[in-house]
């Protein structure tokens, strides 16, 4: 059975960072693309940033573009996702996913099979 995990959200004031991760368990997490997308109250789950299975391609929407960064440890099976200069629109809940594909532009929610359950990030003005 897959399982994600991600942790690592908090609060902080805009200007702030935060590192979130995310560990995989119950597949081989080296096969497979994976990305975090988020949430905020009352809009749909949007997409925020995706890395191949060996970590060559990156992709990342354009308002996070320059903050954030995704990066993957293939042999701890950890996603990560860096996030610097936050600002109160960066809000939400971060949900890791896991790709049926080693790589490929998918930015839909539909695109991934496998989500952890959730981290709040808030941000303060």
């Amino acid at each position: 059975q897959v399982r994600l995990v991600d942790t690592g959200g908090g609060s902080v004031q805009a200007g702030g960072s935060l590192n979130l991760s995310c560990v995989s368990t119950g597949r081989t997490f080296s096969y497979y693309q994976m990305a975090w997308f988020r949430q905020a109250p009352g809009k749909e789950r949007e997409f925020v940033a995706r890395i191949n299975y060996i970590g060559t391609d990156k992709d990342y929407s354009d308002s996070v573009k320059g903050r954030f960064t995704i990066a993957r440890d293939n042999h701890e099976s950890t996603l990560f996702l860096r996030m610097k200069n936050l600002e109160p629109e960066d809000t939400g809940v971060y949900y890791c996913a896991g790709g049926r594909t080693r790589g490929g532009v998918h930015r839909s929610p539909g695109d991934y099979d496998y989500w952890g359950q959730g981290t709040q990030v808030t941000v303060s003005s």
